[in-house]
Protein backbone atom coordinates (compact mmCIF):
# COMPACT_ATOMS: atom_id res chain seq x y z
CA UNK A 1 0.00 0.00 0.00
CA UNK A 2 1.30 3.44 -0.98
CA UNK A 3 1.95 6.02 1.71
CA UNK A 4 0.03 9.28 1.60
CA UNK A 5 3.19 11.10 0.54
CA UNK A 6 3.89 8.72 -2.35
CA UNK A 7 1.73 9.72 -5.31
CA UNK A 8 3.40 7.45 -7.87
CA UNK A 9 0.12 5.51 -8.18
CA UNK A 10 -2.13 8.54 -8.75
CA UNK A 11 -2.98 9.47 -12.34
CA UNK A 12 -3.70 13.02 -13.43
CA UNK A 13 -6.43 11.66 -15.70
CA UNK A 14 -8.23 10.17 -12.69
CA UNK A 15 -8.26 13.57 -11.02
CA UNK A 16 -9.63 14.91 -14.29
CA UNK A 17 -12.74 12.77 -13.84
CA UNK A 18 -13.94 14.96 -10.98
CA UNK A 19 -11.82 18.14 -11.01
CA UNK A 20 -11.98 20.96 -13.56
CA UNK A 21 -9.42 23.39 -12.20
CA UNK A 22 -5.68 23.20 -11.65
CA UNK A 23 -4.86 21.48 -14.94
CA UNK A 24 -2.24 23.08 -17.13
CA UNK A 25 -2.75 23.49 -20.87
CA UNK A 26 -2.49 20.17 -22.74
CA UNK A 27 0.12 21.78 -25.00
CA UNK A 28 2.64 21.25 -22.18
CA UNK A 29 3.86 17.79 -23.09
CA UNK A 30 6.18 15.32 -21.38
CA UNK A 31 9.57 14.59 -22.93
CA UNK A 32 9.49 11.25 -21.06
CA UNK A 33 5.85 10.08 -21.27
CA UNK A 34 6.48 7.02 -19.13
CA UNK A 35 7.46 9.07 -16.08
CA UNK A 36 5.28 10.45 -13.28
CA UNK A 37 6.55 13.07 -10.84
CA UNK A 38 5.11 14.83 -7.83
CA UNK A 39 6.35 17.31 -5.28
CA UNK A 40 6.14 20.87 -3.97
CA UNK A 41 6.55 23.64 -6.53
CA UNK A 42 9.65 25.80 -6.67
CA UNK A 43 8.23 28.64 -8.74
CA UNK A 44 10.19 30.82 -11.11
CA UNK A 45 9.31 33.75 -13.40
CA UNK A 46 11.63 34.47 -16.34
CA UNK A 47 11.20 37.03 -19.10
CA UNK A 48 12.64 37.03 -22.59
CA UNK A 49 16.20 35.81 -22.99
CA UNK A 50 17.35 36.41 -19.39
CA UNK A 51 18.13 33.09 -17.70
CA UNK A 52 19.86 34.40 -14.55
CA UNK A 53 16.92 33.61 -12.26
CA UNK A 54 17.05 29.94 -13.26
CA UNK A 55 20.71 29.79 -12.23
CA UNK A 56 19.75 31.08 -8.79
CA UNK A 57 16.75 28.75 -8.51
CA UNK A 58 18.78 25.67 -9.40
CA UNK A 59 21.40 26.64 -6.84
CA UNK A 60 18.75 26.88 -4.09
CA UNK A 61 16.50 23.96 -5.09
CA UNK A 62 15.81 21.25 -2.51
CA UNK A 63 15.43 17.50 -3.11
CA UNK A 64 11.98 16.48 -4.26
CA UNK A 65 10.91 19.89 -5.50
CA UNK A 66 9.40 20.41 -8.94
CA UNK A 67 10.68 23.49 -10.73
CA UNK A 68 7.79 25.35 -12.39
CA UNK A 69 8.78 28.06 -14.85
CA UNK A 70 6.62 30.93 -16.07
CA UNK A 71 8.23 32.19 -19.30
CA UNK A 72 5.90 35.20 -19.49
CA UNK A 73 4.81 34.37 -23.00
CA UNK A 74 8.27 34.02 -24.55
CA UNK A 75 7.90 31.83 -27.64
CA UNK A 76 11.47 32.02 -28.91
CA UNK A 77 14.11 31.10 -26.33
CA UNK A 78 14.84 27.77 -24.67
CA UNK A 79 15.60 28.13 -20.96
CA UNK A 80 16.40 24.48 -20.24
CA UNK A 81 19.02 22.10 -21.63
CA UNK A 82 21.84 19.72 -20.77
CA UNK A 83 23.56 21.91 -18.15
CA UNK A 84 20.38 22.84 -16.28
CA UNK A 85 19.34 19.19 -16.31
CA UNK A 86 22.62 18.16 -14.69
CA UNK A 87 22.32 20.97 -12.13
CA UNK A 88 18.76 19.93 -11.26
CA UNK A 89 19.69 16.28 -10.85
CA UNK A 90 22.62 17.19 -8.64
CA UNK A 91 20.18 19.02 -6.34
CA UNK A 92 17.71 16.12 -6.30
CA UNK A 93 14.98 17.99 -8.18
CA UNK A 94 12.07 15.73 -9.15
CA UNK A 95 11.41 17.36 -12.51
CA UNK A 96 10.59 20.57 -14.33
CA UNK A 97 7.45 22.07 -15.84
CA UNK A 98 8.21 24.88 -18.27
CA UNK A 99 5.67 27.11 -19.99
CA UNK A 100 8.07 27.49 -22.89
CA UNK A 101 10.82 25.71 -24.75
CA UNK A 102 13.85 23.51 -24.09
CA UNK A 103 16.94 22.60 -26.06
CA UNK A 104 19.26 19.55 -25.96
CA UNK A 105 16.32 17.17 -25.92
CA UNK A 106 18.51 14.09 -26.39
CA UNK A 107 20.69 15.05 -23.40
CA UNK A 108 17.60 15.56 -21.24
CA UNK A 109 16.05 12.23 -22.21
CA UNK A 110 19.38 10.37 -21.97
CA UNK A 111 19.72 11.70 -18.42
CA UNK A 112 16.21 10.43 -17.65
CA UNK A 113 15.14 13.78 -16.26
CA UNK A 114 11.36 14.42 -16.48
CA UNK A 115 10.45 17.69 -18.21
CA UNK A 116 7.10 19.03 -19.41
CA UNK A 117 7.32 21.87 -21.95
CA UNK A 118 5.78 23.41 -25.08
CA UNK A 119 8.49 22.26 -27.48
CA UNK A 120 12.08 22.88 -28.52
CA UNK A 121 14.17 25.81 -29.73
CA UNK A 122 17.87 26.17 -30.59
CA UNK A 123 17.97 29.77 -29.31
CA UNK A 124 18.78 29.85 -25.60
CA UNK A 125 18.45 32.26 -22.71
CA UNK A 126 21.56 33.98 -21.35
CA UNK A 127 22.47 34.87 -17.74
CA UNK A 128 21.95 38.60 -18.21
CA UNK A 129 20.81 39.35 -14.65
CA UNK A 130 18.18 41.82 -15.82
CA UNK A 131 15.25 40.41 -13.85
CA UNK A 132 13.26 37.39 -12.73
CA UNK A 133 11.55 36.18 -9.58
CA UNK A 134 11.86 33.03 -7.48
CA UNK A 135 9.31 31.59 -5.06
CA UNK A 136 6.48 33.92 -6.06
CA UNK A 137 3.02 33.20 -7.41
CA UNK A 138 3.30 32.59 -11.15
CA UNK A 139 1.14 31.46 -14.05
CA UNK A 140 2.17 28.34 -15.93
CA UNK A 141 0.07 26.65 -18.57
CA UNK A 142 -2.85 28.88 -17.68
CA UNK A 143 -2.79 27.94 -13.99
CA UNK A 144 -1.76 30.03 -10.98
CA UNK A 145 1.01 28.24 -9.07
CA UNK A 146 2.03 29.25 -5.57
CA UNK A 147 5.32 28.25 -3.94
CA UNK A 148 4.82 24.89 -2.26
CA UNK A 149 1.71 23.89 -4.24
CA UNK A 150 1.62 20.17 -4.99
CA UNK A 151 2.49 19.41 -8.61
CA UNK A 152 1.58 16.06 -10.17
CA UNK A 153 2.63 15.37 -13.76
CA UNK A 154 2.49 12.29 -15.98
CA UNK A 155 1.80 11.14 -19.54
CA UNK A 156 -1.60 12.85 -19.58
CA UNK A 157 -0.53 16.27 -18.33
CA UNK A 158 0.14 18.44 -15.30
CA UNK A 159 -2.13 19.33 -12.39
CA UNK A 160 -1.50 21.71 -9.49
CA UNK A 161 -3.20 21.09 -6.15
CA UNK A 162 -3.61 23.26 -3.08
CA UNK A 163 -1.77 21.35 -0.30
CA UNK A 164 -4.70 21.92 2.08
CA UNK A 165 -7.09 20.15 -0.31
CA UNK A 166 -4.77 17.69 -2.01
CA UNK A 167 -5.19 14.68 0.27
CA UNK A 168 -8.96 14.49 -0.13
CA UNK A 169 -8.60 14.58 -3.92
CA UNK A 170 -5.83 11.99 -3.86
CA UNK A 171 -7.84 9.61 -1.66
CA UNK A 172 -10.82 9.92 -4.01
CA UNK A 173 -8.61 9.28 -7.04
CA UNK A 174 -7.18 6.14 -5.47
CA UNK A 175 -10.69 4.80 -4.77
CA UNK A 176 -11.71 5.51 -8.36
CA UNK A 177 -8.67 3.70 -9.72
CA UNK A 178 -9.49 0.66 -7.59
CA UNK A 179 -13.08 0.73 -8.85
CA UNK A 180 -11.83 0.98 -12.43
CA UNK A 181 -9.94 -2.30 -12.08
CA UNK A 182 -13.22 -3.99 -11.18
CA UNK A 183 -14.96 -2.42 -14.17
CA UNK A 184 -12.22 -3.64 -16.52
CA UNK A 185 -12.58 -7.17 -15.20
CA UNK A 186 -16.34 -7.07 -15.70
CA UNK A 187 -15.88 -5.86 -19.27
CA UNK A 188 -13.43 -8.66 -19.99
CA UNK A 189 -15.95 -11.11 -18.49
CA UNK A 190 -18.55 -10.10 -21.07
CA UNK A 191 -20.65 -7.34 -19.50
CA UNK A 192 -21.26 -4.26 -21.61
CA UNK A 193 -20.33 -0.79 -20.49
CA UNK A 194 -24.01 0.19 -20.57
CA UNK A 195 -24.91 -2.67 -18.22
CA UNK A 196 -22.15 -1.76 -15.79
CA UNK A 197 -23.01 1.93 -15.88
CA UNK A 198 -26.71 1.31 -15.21
CA UNK A 199 -25.90 -1.13 -12.39
CA UNK A 200 -23.55 1.38 -10.75
CA UNK A 201 -26.28 4.03 -10.78
CA UNK A 202 -28.80 1.85 -8.96
CA UNK A 203 -29.33 2.72 -5.26
CA UNK A 204 -27.93 0.30 -2.71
Amino acid sequence: MKSQNDLSDVETATLGHFLETGFMAPSLQALLPDRRIFGPALTLRMQGDDGAALVDALSAAEPGQVIVVDRCGDLRHACWGAVTTCAAQARGVAGAVIDGFVTDRSAITDAGFPVWCRGRSPITTKPRGIGGDINVTIHCGGVAVHPGDLVLADESGVVVLDPSEAQAHIDRARRMQEDELVILERLRAGETLAEITRANKQPA
